[in-house]
């Protein structure tokens, strides 16, 4: 690729083969590409999900009810996004935008579509009654941080993380721009984590949940490789905060389910029983049922 200074055409179109880790699989219309099914267990929630920071906000939110005493059962398929998972007609008929996280709750008369991550924590924290206080300045708050993460993880994820990680070619104006906007918003948690113990107040929460899959593992260095670059270390409200979620059982849990890299032993592909995690990790079922 030639490093001259791109002059956009008057019209753009699209060129499949443009090159980076997710070439093959984005493109610019949505709808299915093949038909097929999506699974259904038992349980009266259906997850369909990866383990990528979007999927474990909401496996971590399963896992806090269950081991707060909650009816929360489940059962959670993997989605392989590298594959084209997402564009299957039964998860566009899911979510249409054929993104990761998607539940269907079968829990009331017909099955209810949630997706987008931030909305099937709410919708979980609502059924439940937990995690989201119910009125007053604490809900407001903790809405504030959850619409927060959702604006912000664009420049983390689609931005920094893309040009820094994923490009097929590194390029210092897009890394720089990028980098600063992540180091603002660690610096916004910063200055948020100094007075309190969790990010909206006084009690760990959905905003909590949703913040941490993003910064937290960001700031313990596990995101995108890039803690020594970021200078992450300087963020010590943040990495304290971090290393406080990650000690939960329940996150632990919750960032195993639909993983499907790194170590087999914290790698549980599919998870329809609390058994699961010590019977059916991938360092026990091995690669021929992957």
């Amino acid at each position: 690729m030639s490093d001259d200074t791109y002059t956009p055409p008057e019209v753009w179109s699209w060129e499949e083969e443009n090159g980076g880790t997710f070439a093959s699989t984005n493109r610019p219309i949505a709808g299915a590409t093949h038909d097929k099914e999506l699974p259904i267990g038992k349980h009266p929630f259906q997850l369909y999900s990866l383990a990528t920071p979007n999927g474990v906000k909401v496996t971590v939110m399963f896992e806090e009810l269950l081991a707060a005493g909650h009816d929360a059962e489940y059962d959670a398929w993997i989605i392989q996004i590298g594959d084209g998972d997402q564009f299957g007609s039964g998860f566009t008929d899911v979510n249409p935008n054929s993104k990761i996280p998607a539940l269907v709750d079968h829990t009331g008369e017909k099955p209810l579509r949630v997706f987008e991550s931030g909305s099937i924590l709410i919708h979980l924290a609502e059924k439940f009654g937990a995690f989201l206080p119910a009125s007053g300045p604490e809900r407001t708050e903790t809405l504030n941080w959850l619409m927060w993460q959702m604006g912000s993880a664009p420049y983390l994820g689609g931005g920094f993380g893309h040009f820094y990680a994923y490009a097929p070619e590194k390029w210092k104006y897009p890394i720089n721009r990028f980098s600063m906007e992540v180091k603002r918003q660690l610096d916004v948690l910063e200055r948020q984590l100094a007075e309190r113990p969790y990010i909206a107040g006084d009690d760990y929460s959905i905003a909590d949940m949703a913040i941490w899959p993003w910064y937290g593992n960001l700031a313990l260095g596990k995101q995108y490789g890039a803690g020594t670059f970021l200078s992450v270390h300087e963020y010590k409200n943040v990495v304290a905060w971090a290393e406080k979620i990650l000690e939960r059982p329940a996150v632990k849990r919750g960032r195993m389910v639909n993983r499907s890299s790194g170590n087999p032993a914290e790698q549980l592909r599919e998870r329809h029983d609390a058994s699961d995690f010590e019977t059916s990790t991938q360092d026990k079922v091995g690669e021929a049922a992957a």
